[in-house]
């Protein structure tokens, strides 16, 4: 109950403190991490919570599953073909070298083993760009930049999805047999297309029609379904998920823009309590036992030094901005995917899982605090540039029109 009335009280604040936020750094994710650290094992321990609280793994599977099915929904195949260029980038290469990345800086500086490497590695790749709402959600910024950040982050999460699934069976304590996997897997695909476009087939008979007001909960009833099933016959949830997702914006368009508002409401919601109860698990004792210099050294690196260097790598031979590319580098913020993933290392017997747990930890907190505390300023900088960038314009233009009209024969005498 004391969580509850933490993530209440936080959720006012934050909307009477939410005019002021657009308007500066302030940043609603991280007034619910620094509350939910305070009221949690950091500070006054009003509601400690402990990793292996049955409330902290279901609200983890509940949410990613829910940030997976919404994620998945934002671009249909026929979207994905239709404007793959930059997005592809971002993902074929992009998505690959920020793995090998945050691989290798987790063996070779934090020391960790190769399988413990992989999985930290493929946990901290995904991105999320509710951390910088103020750049995908501006006019000022470029629309290739919003759509790259946006299609990147809701593909990315089921790019990763598979590599932490398998990697957290590796090396948890009872390891599950790679054909096991294989099937959780698959199973997950077919259920989550099959099901899914079954469904969405019997809406077109002439006896189906749902009043309005109705609408949104379709695409809400489909994931749930695709939920329960997956829970029953033992196919993996979040590539279920996601392909659900999918699914409903490939076949039906109608569906897909009915639910967009009330998904994104219902997923926020998630998103919010999960990061509180994300900042309640963290340990200062086990930081500062088990964390060491190196360890906090990783996290500032695969946020400040690791994207920002694949992306512009990634991007080179585009016709993208030199300042657009900055920008797309710099706003790949850690997600709810990545926080998730956290959760769940240390309630599947992974041996190392409190040290992962707090690595992703700090990371995430380096990239909620910079991140979503420098959108507002970037999205300054590129109005500000493109306004430049206008007036040169604006000037070659006037040039070339009086050279026209200096180079034009007079009247014949």
């Amino acid at each position: 109950m004391e969580i509850l009335i933490a993530f209440a009280a936080t959720l006012l604040l934050a909307v009477l403190v939410s005019g002021m936020a657009q308007r500066s750094v302030l940043s609603a994710a991280v007034l619910f991490l620094i509350i939910g650290f305070v009221v949690g094992r950091g500070v006054f321990h009003v509601a400690p919570f402990e990793p292996n609280n049955p409330l902290v793994y279901w609200l983890a599977t509940a949410t990613l599953y829910s940030v997976l099915f919404t994620d998945g929904m934002r671009v249909g195949v026929s979207d994905l073909i239709s404007t793959w260029r930059l997005p592809g980038r971002a993902l074929l290469l992009g998505f690959p070298l920020t793995l090998a990345g945050n691989t290798i800086l987790a063996r070779f500086l934090v020391g960790l083993p190769w399988n413990e490497a992989i999985l930290l590695g493929a946990v901290l790749t995904p991105t999320d760009p509710v951390f910088a709402a103020a750049i995908v959600g501006s006019e000022h910024v470029p629309s290739r930049v919003r759509f790259l950040l946006n299609v990147e982050s809701g593909l990315n999460d089921g790019l990763a999805l598979p590599i932490v699934v398998v990697m957290l069976d590796r090396i948890r304590a009872t390891p599950v047999e790679p054909g096991t996997i294989a099937v959780k897997l698959i199973l997950g695909i077919v259920l989550g297309i099959g099901v899914t476009w079954l469904l969405l087939r019997l809406e077109r008979f002439q006896f189906f029609s749902p009043a309005s007001s109705f609408e949104p909960y379709n695409a809400f009833a489909l994931g749930l379904l695709v939920f329960g099933l997956a829970s029953i016959i033992g196919a993996n949830l979040f590539l279920a998920a996601f392909v659900a997702g999918i699914t409903v914006a490939s076949v039906n368009q109608q569906v897909r823009n009915a639910f967009s508002r009330f998904g994104d409401f219902v997923t926020e919601l998630l998103k919010l309590f999960t990061l509180l109860l994300f900042g309640a698990l963290i340990s200062p004792t086990t930081v500062a036992t088990r964390i060491t210099p190196r360890g906090f050294l990783f996290g500032f690196l695969a946020i400040l030094v690791v994207r920002p260097v694949v992306m512009v790598v990634a991007l080179l031979g585009s016709r993208i901005g030199w300042e657009e590319r900055l920008v797309s580098g710099w706003f790949g913020p850690k997600g709810f995917s990545s926080l998730v993933y956290g959760i769940l290392m240390l309630n599947t017997g992974v041996p190392q899982g409190p040290r992962l747990f707090h690595l992703v930890a700090i990371a995430v907190a380096v990239s909620i605090v910079i991140n979503s505390s420098t959108d507002v300023l970037a999205v300054r900088w590129l109005q500000r540039f493109g306004q430049q960038i206008d007036t040169v314009e604006e000037e070659r233009e006037e040039k070339e029109e009086e050279q026209a009209s200096d180079e034009a024969p007079g009247p014949s005498p």
